[in-house]
């Protein structure tokens, strides 16, 4: 009976492991980066950001029609309260292509962003409740103070590389998970 158990935990592991590996691995976004929906856990804790921030597993699933095409892992950032959500990631001067922050917010409400003191341009991804992609304010002007909004109450907003969601295909109905 110990075997078992012991060959149980030991598989347990290495499932955990390559999942948690599908979900953080790096390199450059392209459709060689699209894995099953099965291998990317949303919310597995990643340890620290540079700037103290937890960082989390994404997921986004595109969706053909019904069924999930294909997914994206992501290592993000949680910017979880109102400082976090004020600094966002102005300053930074580099996004990698399998990074991002997630705004999350406890009600849904018209969510608007600008991008004073951000270096570089970002690709903002407004959430529903249900975790589909409301809309997407494309290649953002750094250092801009013109407002980019949801078109609806959202949840959440994924900032990601400026380019990438298109590079990626991913588009609004598309689904976003993380916790």
């Amino acid at each position: 009976m110990n075997r078992v158990i012991s060959f149980f935990n030991g598989l347990c592991l290495f499932i955990f492991s390559l999942s948690l590996a599908a979900c953080s691995a790096g390199g450059t976004a392209t459709a060689e980066s699209a894995n099953s929906s099965a291998t990317c856990v949303a919310g597995t804790p990643l340890g620290k950001s540079e700037a103290g921030l937890d960082v989390i597993a994404l997921c986004i699933d595109k969706k053909d029609g019904d069924n999930i095409a294909s997914t994206h892992s992501f290592s993000v950032e949680v910017a979880a309260t109102e400082a976090q959500q004020a600094r966002g990631l102005m300053f930074r001067t580099e996004l990698a292509d399998d990074k991002g922050m997630i705004f999350p917010y406890q009600t849904p409400t018209i969510l608007s962003f600008w991008m004073k003191n951000t270096v570089i341009s970002l690709d903002i991804i407004f959430i529903n409740e249900d975790g589909t992609i409301a809309n997407i304010a494309r290649n953002t002007e750094p250092y801009s103070l013109e407002s980019v909004s949801s078109i609806n109450p959202t949840v959440a907003v994924l900032e990601v590389r400026a380019g990438l969601t298109e590079e990626l295909g991913i588009k609004a109905g598309d689904i976003i998970r993380w916790k």
